[in-house]
């Protein structure tokens, strides 16, 4: 929840079905992670006085990008950073970025690291720690990592999605992550059927559904979180994960 009081904060715009557009705010600025939509991002920056200056996209997805050009209608300076190798998905960037490259905005470093596996050329965003703040380190996930899952794969490869996976993994395990979609209940129902004497999953299970049903969000999770219930983070082996991807993929 935002708090104009706080010097920095993250906030989640449920949109869509169930898309997340995170707002990264600070001060009198803010940014979007992969707006679905434009709407409620500008009602909601003009509720609370703000002003954009960028948005961050993941990959190239219309339920990530869609939003964008309509925001950039009512703050044409806003910087658009997104993956070089999607510049022809992604015409309208002004900041191309690859794997490892490193910029700030408001005031923060942000890592980019190379995600693929959901798309040929997704990207995750990685704030590092910031002293005496408490919502750092974060990373905006997209759709590589989820609560309790990960994306499905539509270009990329079982070993590509495995091998991005253990990049966020090595993160410090206080990582917030904030990803783009609401799957966290049915994600741990799965998880549930294959492990379900899984004290962990069961309880991380009902006490996700309590706040869904309270009409709230899960997210952020954290890294240490995913590593206890999510079992594609779990995984020891790309043949672990190829066996559990397909599962999920025929899963009702």
């Amino acid at each position: 929840m935002y708090n104009e009081k706080e010097s920095y904060s993250i906030t989640g715009l449920p949109v869509l079905k169930d898309n997340i557009i995170w707002i990264w705010a600070k001060g009198t600025e803010a940014v979007a992670i992969d707006p679905a939509v434009a709407k409620p991002v500008v009602a909601w920056l003009k509720k609370h006085k703000l002003k954009l200056i960028g948005i961050l996209q993941t990959h190239h997805h219309d339920d990530h990008i869609g939003g964008t050009q309509d925001l950039l209608k009512q703050w044409p300076e806003a910087e658009v950073i997104a993956s070089k190798a999607d510049l022809n998905r992604i015409p309208f960037q002004t900041i191309s970025v690859t794997d490892q490259d490193e910029f700030y905005l408001m005031g923060c470093k942000v890592v980019v690291i190379g995600v693929n596996g959901h798309t040929s050329s997704h990207i995750a965003f990685y704030i590092p720690p910031i002293k005496n703040v408490s919502a750092y380190p974060s990373l905006f996930s997209g759709d590589t990592l989820f609560a309790a899952g990960c994306g499905r794969l539509f270009e990329g490869t079982p070993e590509e999605m495995f091998n991005s996976l253990q990049k966020i993994n090595q993160l410090p395990k206080t990582t917030k992550i904030y990803c783009a979609h609401e799957y966290t209940e049915a994600n741990l129902r799965w998880a549930m059927s294959i492990y379900p004497e899984d004290l962990s999953i069961e309880k991380r299970y009902k006490k996700t559904k309590q706040i869904i049903h309270s009409g709230l969000i899960s997210l952020p999770t954290s890294l240490e979180e995913e590593r206890q219930t999510n079992l594609f983070i779990r995984a020891r082996s790309i043949e672990e994960f190829t066996r559990l991807r397909l599962h999920k993929d025929n899963w009702k």
